[in-house]
């Protein structure tokens, strides 16, 4: 079962925090949409220091971050 966080229009460290605890669940994997570029990167970096792997898509002004184990 996947788990999708959309954290578009939220500010950091809100996007982290909602990431965390979606990773915190271990519903693999785990879509993380974001708006901003800060944002794409905080969350990315947060789920690879936790261990974790990151892909991410843009589309459309918008970022798609999949993490999986």
């Amino acid at each position: 079962m996947s788990h999708t966080v959309d954290a578009r229009g939220l500010s950091c460290p809100q996007p982290v925090i909602l990431t965390r605890n979606a990773i915190k669940a271990g519903d693999f994997p785990i879509e993380v949409r974001v708006e901003t570029v800060t944002s794409r990167e905080n969350v990315r970096r947060a789920a690879q220091k936790l261990g974790y792997t990151v892909q991410v898509e843009e589309t459309g002004g918008e970022f798609r971050l999949t993490i999986s184990k």
